[in-house]
């Protein structure tokens, strides 16, 4: 008369982020993936020269290899939250790991540039897509109370990865040329392959518990006390087969969600990104040529993006342990908007600085400031729709952003080759980046503050659950409706064994409540019908 097993009569809890375990595995998965999605593109950037000499194009031409790389990345997002709706995180990231190796391997024999941008810069910046946006739906399901810490670290990914992939790239250039440095690369790119093969369904291994649980509990409560266990057992298999093929259509997920648009906290996130990101990239692009302009020799201007990059591996997961905090988490919207506002205004204070001391300054805070908001920003999305939405809505989200990418720092390059000032640039950006802020801010704080409703009371709430508390509801409603099918009557010899959980007594007060009440005779047992535990012993008195 203890506790019941799971395996012996208790169906198993809803699916819940085990925040740990496989995760941890996961979340390496993803630090890998995210450092080849944003630091492969810059580090390509080493052959340029080389290129330039074997096909004798310009740089502008070159360039246009790093920029479709991140055109693909960040404009190819709904067709990988298609394909993730479709077939699911793990194939999608297998896919993209041998594209991204295939693209750089059949790059390093082209003949033309032409070649070169079909290649390297579609059919790469394809494979890092299809890996990428995957990797952070499987990192928002294995992690619910830690997702901001595993956010942060998987996002400190892209400073290691592009303080590893320069100077790499640089020894495979005067060792093997470039033709050799991207056969290299390609097969450097096949660890994506290793890291979609981790990425294992949460949901899988559950599922099946789940069913072998629920048979066994049916049969044993269906069934009289030692007769006719094979016959309920494969009655049972089979009402459980007819149930799947019923409830498929049930089950058919969306290959787009755009319902995702009637979520205003979306709709304020998604503008104030676009608007992020028109000025977000232009410093570090601009500074080397900025810091060269005013006097500084080379190889301290270069060293002036070094400085950058180590400052935001350390920026980040320190940022996402402070949004982790209790009292920090309900208002990550405004941490990140005070990020943003601390960018912008790093941008704005700089815009002035005339020696190298002051450059040096700038990369300091400038470092803290971005590896903030590249800490928070999918956190942030996370936080908005939810893990269930977030494939959807992370596609939309990058396909608006492919747009400001393009506008950006484009228009920035033009800027600074008519007015050949850079202290103008510097203002812009900053002003994009405050403007952004101020936005998500103050919207946040009048459109969805004020018009918050009050949740309805929950039995179990959990801290910081979020959407996910939704999903786990959702799943226990099922199960409830699941267990209401499968009433049958059954006959015992000797006395009524009934086990109980709070699914049946959930399930027999709303048959009472309608009217359902118990079947009179003695002996007589339902299978979690109307009856609860009390007046099955008192029908038994009598």
């Amino acid at each position: 008369m203890g506790r019941p097993d799971p395996e012996e009569g208790q169906l198993p809890a809803p699916v819940k982020p085990p925040d740990g375990g496989w995760g941890w595995i996961v979340l390496l998965g993803c630090f890998v993936i995210t450092g080849f999605s944003y630091a492969f593109p810059k580090a390509v950037s080493v052959y340029f020269k080389e290129l330039m000499k074997d096909f004798h194009v310009g740089y502008s031409d070159t360039a246009w290899i790093s920029s479709i790389m991140l055109a693909m990345l960040y404009g190819t997002g709904p067709v990988c939250s298609i394909m993730v709706n479709q077939f699911g995180c793990r194939p999608v990231m297998l896919i993209g790991g041998l594209l991204a190796s295939a693209g750089m391997i059949l790059a390093s024999f082209t003949t033309n540039i032409i070649e070169l941008y079909l290649t390297a810069g579609v059919l790469t910046g394809l494979g890092m897509a299809l890996n990428f946006q995957p990797s952070l739906i499987m990192l928002g399901t294995y992690f619910d109370k830690r997702r901001p810490l595993a956010n942060g670290l998987a996002a400190a990914g892209s400073p290691v990865f592009l303080s590893s992939l320069s100077p790499l790239g640089q020894v495979l250039l005067e060792k093997f040329g470039w033709r050799g440095g991207f056969l290299i690369m390609g097969g450097l790119l096949l660890n994506c392959c290793t890291c979609g093969a981790v990425m294992r369904p949460l949901d899988m291994g559950m599922k099946r518990k789940m069913g072998k649980a629920q048979d066994k509990y049916e049969a044993k409560e269906m069934l009289p006390i030692g007769g006719k266990s094979e016959e309920g057992i494969s009655t049972t298999d089979g009402t459980k087969k007819g149930k799947k093929a019923k409830k498929k259509p049930k089950k058919g997920k969306k290959l787009l969600d755009f319902s995702i648009f009637s979520n205003r906290g979306f709709i304020i996130y998604t503008i104030s990104k676009f608007i992020l990101v028109l000025g977000l990239f232009v410093p570090p692009i601009l500074l080397v040529n900025y810091a060269k302009d005013t006097g500084v020799p080379d190889t301290e201007a270069a060293f002036l993006l070094s400085i950058i990059g180590f400052i935001d591996i350390f920026a980040r997961p320190a940022c996402g342990m402070v949004a982790g905090l209790k009292w920090v988490r309900p208002h990550v919207a405004y941490l990140f908007s005070f990020s943003m506002l601390f960018n912008g205004l790093t941008d704005i204070c700089s815009a002035r600085a005339s020696n190298y001391t002051g450059l040096v300054i700038f990369c300091v805070f400038f470092g803290i400031s971005y590896g903030m908001v590249g800490a928070l920003q999918f956190e942030v999305l996370m936080a908005i729709v939810g893990s269930q939405k977030f494939s959807s809505a992370i596609g939309l989200v990058l396909l608006i952003e492919a747009f400001a990418v393009l506008i950006g720092p484009p228009s920035a390059g033009r800027l600074v080759d008519a007015l050949k000032n850079y202290e103008v640039i510097f203002y812009l950006a900053g002003s994009e980046v405050v403007l952004s802020a101020l936005f998500l801010g103050v919207a946040s704080y009048c459109c969805l503050n004020r018009g918050k409703k009050e949740p309805p009371p929950e039995s179990n709430p959990t801290a910081g659950a979020g959407s996910d508390t939704e999903e786990a509801e959702s799943d226990v409603q099922e199960a409830e409706e699941h267990s209401s099918n499968n009433h049958q009557p059954a006959h015992s010899t000797d006395s009524a064994v009934v086990v109980g959980s709070e699914e049946a007594n959930h399930v027999a007060e709303e048959q009472r409540g309608e009217g359902g009440g118990c079947p009179a005779g003695d002996g007589e047992v339902l299978a979690r019908d109307g009856c609860n535990a009390d007046q099955m012993v008192e029908r038994d008195s009598f």
